[in-house]
């Protein structure tokens, strides 16, 4: 039998660096919102113990992948030990600012959980997610977050869910490098909801990112001819929101052919919730 499930990409609608820890992990007020593009995952359980990921488009090992990590870390707890084969179709670039790699793995948690039938609560999923990568508790969390801390201490928020255009202007952005820059702005004032919502937001990574990957600035010059147009994450993707998908795919229609770009629906709820009543293939 093989199950399949989806691996949502999101967007920060915002990113503020406020500090950073003696262990180097620097602190974030963010909001965290789904989008429906995803990665999609194909689960067979094994009846031995033991565990592979394919995924075509990986230019790592096996070991060092996040779903495989995300699987063994769960067999751990699990009574009688079970394998599993998990195949990753990738639809979510990587090195973009989506957090495929996260989703995938908190998809992976949510899955195994209930196929190795553990009964963990989200709660706990979130902490061992924790480990894997601080954007992994919100994936698994399933809800549009405002987020503290480096990333895991998550408040649910009700937000629109606007038509957004996506772009990716064909780079990888190394993300520890991004954070490592001594330019980089760490302290930035905390805000409130309210600020947020007022739009006194920034992302305090997008000018050091312009600066070193000059298509992600071309990107934004372009995509804000039609809308606000912000980075997510560390990038190197850019989008904006749209006042329905008509506009969103009027602008699509201009993109230069050189970038790949999405139109796609901001969601509140992940559709990786499903996980807890897997779809059978």
């Amino acid at each position: 039998m093989v199950y399949h499930a989806l691996a949502p990409a999101k967007l920060n609608l915002f990113l503020h660096i406020t500090g950073q820890r003696a262990d180097g992990y620097h602190l974030l007020q963010t909001v965290f919102q789904f989008i429906d593009l995803a990665d999609e995952l194909h689960f067979s359980v094994g009846d031995d113990d033991k565990i592979v990921v394919e995924n075509p488009q990986a230019t790592w090992p096996m070991t060092q992948d996040l779903v495989f990590k995300a699987a063994t870390l769960l067999q751990q707890y699990a009574t009688a030990k079970r394998g599993v084969c998990i195949v990753v179709q990738k639809n979510i670039p990587t090195g973009a600012g989506l957090g495929g790699g996260s989703s995938d793995a908190a998809t992976t948690l949510l899955a195994l959980n209930q196929l190795w039938h553990l009964g963990f609560s989200v709660e706990k999923l979130m902490a061992l997610g924790l480990t894997l990568g601080a954007d992994v508790p919100v994936f698994v969390h399933g809800h549009a977050a405002w987020a503290e801390g480096v990333g895991e201490q998550l408040q649910p928020i009700d937000l629109p869910e606007p038509w957004y255009l996506v772009l990716y202007p064909q780079c990888r952005v190394n993300t520890r490098e991004i954070f490592a820059k001594k330019k980089l702005t760490r302290d930035t004032k905390s805000i409130t909801i309210r600020a947020f919502l007022a739009g006194q937001v920034k992302n305090d990574c997008q000018t050091v990112v312009c600066e070193d990957y000059p298509a992600v600035a071309d990107a934004l010059a372009w995509l804000g001819q039609f809308a606000p147009a912000k980075l997510t994450g560390t990038g190197a993707c850019v989008f904006a929101p749209f006042s329905s998908r008509l506009a969103a795919q009027s602008a699509l229609k201009c993109v230069p052919v050189s970038w790949t770009a999405w139109v796609t629906q901001g969601l509140n709820r992940s559709p990786a919730n499903s996980c807890w009543d897997i779809a059978k293939r």
